[in-house]
């Protein structure tokens, strides 16, 4: 009885053993000498003999250790730093108005030396804002007609935009406007008379200007 259940238990392992070797996945040796029962031929020290078609790429773990590709680890995941948003700059909006007397002479649009001065001091801190836009807007005091004064208003806008296009602004930024004698900045009763005189060409002087806007953002 002893024997039976001793031949069952070598029979049980022969077949185990049997099935393992069958699973285990077979070793490509094509490019080594092998002998008859398929093992790879070794010298009296160990080493294997090539074949003549042997390549780098066929070398398996038991001849060429150092020449079996290994899979590589998974590179290590590294946090990204979490970078705070940076806001966007607000607008910068600054409004200066030229007055007529100082840009040009009474009933002119060419630009005055004065005028001139006034328009590169506003130059000069365009500089320091990235620009988005000028706004140039001419006006008129009311001696005239409303046709003529709102070609006068256009003319002086177009003169102040010319001038600062020389300075080495994009002609794109500056958009002008004539206003004629619509917006007037003398109260009704202020400046009496229709007559042309000395006095109430300057009473009425606030009324001939020039509004520049200049819309940026401030740089750092």
């Amino acid at each position: 009885m002893k024997k039976q259940i001793t031949k069952y238990s070598l029979l049980v392992a022969a077949l185990l053993g049997i099935t393992s070797i069958a699973q285990a996945a077979p070793i490509n040796t094509s490019g080594y000498v092998v002998d008859s029962a398929g093992a790879v031929v070794k010298s009296g020290t160990g080493l294997c003999w090539h074949t003549g078609s042997w390549t780098p790429a066929m070398a398996i773990a038991e001849c060429d250790p150092d020449l079996v590709k290994k899979e590589a680890p998974p590179p290590a995941k590294v946090a990204e730093p979490v970078v705070p948003p940076v806001p966007a700059p607000k607008p910068v909006a600054e409004k200066v108005t030229l007055s007529a007397d100082t840009l040009f002479d009474f009933d002119k649009a060419v630009l005055r030396p004065e005028g001139k001065a006034k328009l590169d001091e506003l130059t000069a801190q365009v500089k320091n804002i990235k620009l988005e836009v000028i706004t140039a807007v001419g006006h008129a005091d009311r001696i005239g007609s409303v046709k003529y004064n709102q070609k006068l208003s256009e003319r002086r806008a177009e003169s102040v935009k010319a001038y600062l296009v020389s300075k080495g602004i994009e002609p794109n930024r500056i958009y002008t406007e004539g206003k004629g004698k619509s917006q007037p900045v003398t109260k009704p009763g202020q400046c009496k008379g229709n007559k042309v005189t000395k006095k109430l060409i300057a009473c009425l002087q606030p009324d001939r200007r020039v509004e520049i806007q200049v819309i940026g953002t401030q740089e750092k």
